[in-house]
């Protein structure tokens, strides 16, 4: 399998519902790291698995909608617990979206899978991968 991974960053404000998150309930801001890994069996006519060009402008995009957003205020997510994992998801189903559209370009096509983590911290992270 090969694999190749984008980088970027997104900054948001949540607040969860639940005692399993103490004083995570209070709105509070995180900034995360966003790697985006991008799978595939075998290389495409040009020997690459994804134009990494293009995967790292798509991801900026779908980071965007994000990005210095109170995701509390967001009616997508309404009544939604933003976790990291759950957040994760999102932009992992986002960067699907693009790549059936031909946003990465036709070679894409060929990816079997994404995968997002996302880094809260130096010693704190969540992904999600699914298949293409």
């Amino acid at each position: 399998m090969f694999s190749v991974t984008v980088r970027d960053h997104v900054m948001v404000a949540h607040s969860f519902r639940g005692e399993v998150f103490g004083p995570a309930q209070r709105l509070h801001g995180a900034t995360f790291l966003v790697d985006a890994t991008f799978r595939r069996q075998a290389l495409d006519a040009d020997n690459i698995v994804v134009d990494i060009g293009l995967a790292t402008q798509e991801l900026g995009l779908v980071l965007a909608d994000l990005n210095y957003r109170n995701l509390d205020d967001e009616p997508e997510f309404a009544g939604i617990n933003t976790s990291t994992e759950y957040l994760a998801k999102v932009i992992a189903d986002r960067l699907a979206d693009r790549v059936s559209a031909g946003a990465l370009g036709e070679g894409a096509r060929g990816l079997t899978t994404i995968a997002v983590t996302l880094h809260e911290s130096h010693v704190a992270w969540a992904s999600y991968e699914r298949p293409l």
